[in-house]
């Protein structure tokens, strides 16, 4: 199945057909839907090095990681999902990964002046970002896996932290909690300012006062989890729910209310976010984990869609998404004591 033979199936012209499957935006969704799914069906795979002599790109999209983000399944989730995408359109990842994040913003230049790569990929930013600065000053095409402060052109794709946040909270605090221990991300990353606010704006509205000691900071695992909760569960008045950053968060926290001889879902409560691990399921759990829940796997595959789109064309300021973040609750939650 060539080109020429996938346009005459779909009755569109050959030109059309190669506009749709390059995402660019003149080409409406409908035309673009319909197109990769006979290409799908027909079997139709367009030729790599034809495609690159005639865009003049290389084929690549580079993502640097460092040290400091560490390296975690997150981050597997995540890049499978984009790989997997872009993997479709026989486009490569180059990753680079620093020691220092001081190296960072070099590479980034490093990658763009070697001409290696077609657009990058950002993550983890913080709300003053100095690398979508730079791409920004460069012109560099690339899309930001969530979101910082600027008033300049930006692709960013996000899930709503303050409102899943906000939500779960608000749960807590209408079955009687009102000791709620938040453990989130690193300090000063903005989807964690963005947890805190959700977290702050529902204690507010319910006239509860924040207590600083019952907010924590620090990297997405098990011993993470394990210390803060430990340290908090020995408190007085102690904690009666917590807030988990990430399912690997909570499994120290469950780890830390069993030492302490409490039962979860019944002394302690806990809402986890998940991001969807195929090898951590909540629903297994015992007893089950409530949570918020959005895929990371899903998400890269859906930067690596927003780049296409950015690649063919489409404004920066076009392209936002901001994913709602489901709640499903389960036997980890319980009355708060009356």
């Amino acid at each position: 199945m060539n080109l020429k033979e996938l346009a005459a199936n779909l009755g569109l012209s050959q030109t059309t057909v190669s506009r749709a499957l390059n995402g660019y935006p003149e080409v409406n969704e409908a035309t673009r839907t319909r197109v990769a799914e006979a290409a799908s069906r027909l079997g139709y795979r367009p030729n790599a090095s034809a495609r690159r002599l005639a865009t003049g790109r290389v084929g690549a999209v580079g993502i640097v990681y460092s040290a400091s983000d560490g390296y975690g399944p997150h981050t597997s989730e995540f890049l499978g999902g984009l790989g997997s995408r872009l993997g479709a359109d026989e486009i490569d990842i180059l990753i680079s990964t620093v020691d220092d994040p001081a190296e960072e913003l070099a590479t980034y230049r490093r990658a763009i002046v070697s001409k290696k790569v077609d657009a990058i990929v950002l993550h983890a930013p913080r709300p003053d970002d100095t690398r979508v600065a730079l791409l920004q000053d460069l012109g560099f095409p690339f899309v930001l896996h969530g979101r910082t402060n600027t008033t300049r052109p930006l692709a960013w794709l996000d899930i709503d932290n303050e409102a899943a946040t906000a939500r779960a909270t608000e749960h807590l605090i209408q079955t009687g909690h009102r000791d709620i221990a938040l453990l989130n991300g690193p300090r000063g990353l903005t989807f964690t300012l963005h947890r805190e606010a959700g977290f702050r704006q529902a204690l507010g509205k319910h006239g509860l006062a924040l207590n600083p000691a019952l907010m924590a900071n620090g990297m997405f695992s098990d011993e993470t989890g394990f210390r803060l909760a430990q340290a908090m569960l020995e408190r007085r008045p102690r904690p009666t729910a917590f807030l988990a950053g990430s399912m690997m968060t909570a499994l120290g926290v469950f780890r830390a209310i069993r030492s302490a001889g409490l039962t979860l879902g019944k002394d302690v409560s806990m809402i986890a976010h998940d991001d969807v691990f195929p090898y951590l399921n909540a629903d297994t759990m015992v007893p089950s984990m409530s949570t918020t829940r959005s895929s990371i796997r899903a998400a890269g595959g859906r930067v690596a869609e927003l780049l296409s789109q950015v690649l063919a064309g489409k404004p920066a300021d076009d392209i936002h998404e901001l994913w709602p973040v489901e709640m499903v609750l389960r036997e980890s939650t319980g009355p708060g004591p009356h």
